[in-house]
């Protein structure tokens, strides 16, 4: 079955944005590997315990592969589509639990925000996704 006009502009402009949701993630995320330590200087306290610093940029530079690959063809990963949102809006909601906390600075909750955006941009994806 052959997509419609409107199916393909979708699906080009999903494309689009799960490959720009993988390469802004791996921009932000790669230069952390080197940053540690001035980390902990930007927001103290210093880091205690690396294994999880580096345990998180592992993890989420691997969800910036899975949204290359979302990207690749998103009919076929469609059902990958449900975990991203899992992955973004989670440390969305972090970052507004923190806030109201007092425990995240300003700068961290507008890159939990970004999350929020790109997490609601994901559910408008897989619903104008056809199924395989």
């Amino acid at each position: 079955m052959k997509n419609s006009p409107a199916e393909f502009r979708h699906l080009k402009f999903i494309r689009w944005q799960f490959y720009s949701a993988g390469i802004y993630g791996l921009l932000v995320l790669i230069p952390m590997f080197f940053t540690e330590a001035q980390t902990g200087i930007d927001y103290p306290p210093e880091i205690t315990h690396p294994e999880f610093y580096y345990g998180f940029i592992g993890t989420a530079v691997a969800w910036q592969l899975v949204f290359l690959l979302i990207g690749s063809d998103p009919v076929r990963f469609k059902k990958i589509i449900l975990a991203a949102w899992v992955e973004k809006f989670s440390f969305a909601i972090a970052g507004w639990i923190l806030l109201s906390q007092n425990r995240i600075p300003a700068p961290l909750f507008a890159g939990s925000q970004i999350d929020l955006i790109l997490g609601i941009s994901f559910i408008w994806a897989w619903f104008r996704i056809p199924d395989a």
